[in-house]
């Protein structure tokens, strides 16, 4: 199958899953951001996410580095929830920043130490406290550690711009 028809059938998926009536948008007054979870997929809305988040076409994006969870001083606590919910706020920080909202972010990379499975509950709740409804993609990548010893947890974002 040649290059192109492989790019026009992977453009054919794409058109029909932003074609599926479970779309939302991220901010329902100025329709900046699509978010997309196809009905025929998992839900993944209870665990903090969505499944695509589409951009508008003349979007300005800003990519966010990686947040972790030191404070203003650089201190990390050695304790993961406190480093995430930092995280979080320094994210905020960052979008406050650039004149940008929670709303406003499309995509989120999470990188966690030493990942498992009790730790979803403390990113779930962190994620949906700052995103509410309009939670975007995210994917989580277990790593073994981060760039500063006692780092637990980093969260980057792309996010559109006004």
């Amino acid at each position: 199958m040649s290059r192109a028809i492989k790019h026009l059938l992977i453009g054919g998926l794409i058109i029909m899953t932003i074609g599926v009536p479970a779309a939302t948008t991220a901010n329902e007054n100025d329709l900046k951001l699509t978010i997309v979870n196809p009905r025929n997929l998992y839900d993944p809305t209870p665990n903090g996410y969505s499944t695509a988040v589409i951009m508008p076409r003349e979007a300005r994006v800003a990519y966010i580095s990686g947040q972790g969870g030191q404070d203003g001083t650089g201190a990390l606590s050695p304790d993961f929830a406190v480093q995430v919910e930092q995280a979080y706020a320094n994210l905020h920080a960052a979008l406050d920043a650039l004149g940008a909202r929670p709303d406003q972010v499309a995509k989120l990379t999470i990188l966690v130490v030493d990942h498992d499975m009790s730790k979803l509950e403390v990113l779930t709740r962190n994620v949906k406290k700052m995103f509410g409804e309009a939670l975007p993609a995210q994917t989580l990548i277990p790593v073994p550690r981060l760039a500063v010893d006692g780092m637990l947890f980093e969260v980057e974002a792309m996010a559109v711009l006004d």
